[in-house]
């Protein structure tokens, strides 16, 4: 009896190892296990839900296709509350106790920089959708991401402030307890300033902030031509509300952390005239794109994709992808078929992953226009 429990447990632990799910009556598994652990509640749910979304649709189409590896994907979702220790909670959960073999996520910056660690030492590959501080991918090399990086997105807006607005006097207004906005603040200065321009002053704010007229106020003093706000949509969004109320009438623009439906409907007819960057566009009339738009609105309720959907997506197909080339759930051989991933045609872009498991990809100017997100121009990196 002992040797036959001794034998069980061990098979047990074998199948736990494997990051497979199911087994059929022979005892072959018939799922691969995926993780996902994103924002679906706290103050940047929509980019977790959007992300959610995008990501179960690519599960969905490839398990409709037959699956990977003659298996069927099953996607174990965890929720970060957006808050970089939920992060942490949530990959270790399914780490250790749903044994994934790959995991996609984070969105936010901070809550990768908590989780990728983890992923690292425990030498499960993470594909971060949307986090684009450079030193996410620092982790490890078990670390990669389908977003392009903030030095680039930095770069973007400063020559779109600079040449395309004809700025050269501008104030920023960072949350300075968010990576993300701190990191693409500091980018946007450094070229804005080599270009010839004026970074005229800086103030800050903390995330769950929703009185910023004392920032704006010493701001305007200051006489900026416009204001860069590289936070998160709802911050971002009262920020322009309450900067037009101070008849603060220069442009305003940010980063793709702006991207949000909320963005309009907290900000109102405030936001118009504003810009921000972002990594696609529904306008695009890209037969990858406008496909990818027609299956996403006749799956969730007629909505329009955001690109944290679409990156979702891509994070997903290019994951799997991956699985496929290495022919096998083997987390190493994976890590290493993502690595070498050259012109994947995704939704947002064509994208090719660098020496340091960056994308190299685009990026999209978007003007908001009598309440709608409209498409401006396209940077090449």
């Amino acid at each position: 009896m002992r040797r036959l429990l001794a034998t069980l447990a061990t098979v047990g632990l074998t199948l736990l190892a494997s990051g497979c799910g199911k087994s059929d009556s022979s005892g072959e598994a018939t799922e691969i296990l995926v993780g996902e652990y994103s924002s679906l509640t706290g103050t940047t749910a929509t980019f977790g839900t959007s992300t959610h979304r995008g990501v179960q649709m690519a599960a969905d189409e490839t398990n409709a296709a037959g699956g990977l590896l003659g298996k069927k994907i099953k996607l174990i979702t965890e929720d970060t509350q957006s808050k970089p220790e939920e992060a942490a909670l949530a990959v270790q959960k399914l780490i250790t106790r749903d044994n994934v073999v790959a995991i996609i996520g984070e969105v936010a910056s901070s809550r990768s920089l908590a989780a990728a660690p983890i992923c690292q030492e425990q030498k499960v590959p993470m594909v971060s959708p949307g986090s684009t501080n450079p030193e996410v991918t620092k982790k490890g090399d078990y670390i990669f991401r389908v977003c392009f990086i903030d030095p680039f997105q930095g770069e973007v807006l400063a020559k779109f402030a600079f040449n395309s607005l004809g700025l050269r006097k501008v104030a920023i207004l960072k949350d300075i307890k968010n990576d993300y906005s701190v990191g693409l603040a500091h980018y946007f200065n450094e070229t804005f300033t080599k270009l010839g321009g004026e970074v005229v002053g800086e103030q800050a704010y903390s995330e769950g902030d929703n009185d910023f007229k004392a920032q704006l106020t010493a701001l305007k003093a200051m006489h900026p031509e416009g204001v860069f706000v590289p936070g998160y949509y709802t911050e971002s969004a009262l920020i322009v509300k309450q900067a037009r109320e101070l008849n603060m009438v220069m442009p305003i623009f940010g980063g793709d952390g702006w991207d949000s439906d909320r963005l309009v409907e907290i900000g109102g007819e405030a936001m118009n005239g504003t810009y921000f960057t972002n990594h696609y566009s529904a306008d695009d009339p890209s037969p990858v794109v406008q496909t990818f738009v027609s299956k996403y609105r006749a799956q969730y309720d007629n909505q329009t994709p955001d690109a944290m959907a679409a990156l979702g997506y891509d994070a997903a197909m290019i994951l799997f992808d991956a699985i496929k080339r290495a022919g096998s759930i083997d987390k190493a051989r994976i890590r290493d078929m993502l690595a070498t991933t050259q012109n994947f045609p995704g939704v947002a872009g064509t994208t090719t992953i660098d020496a340091e498991r960056n994308a190299r990809k685009s990026a999209v100017i978007i003007a908001v226009e009598n309440g709608k997100l409209i498409f401006r121009e396209t940077v090449q990196p």
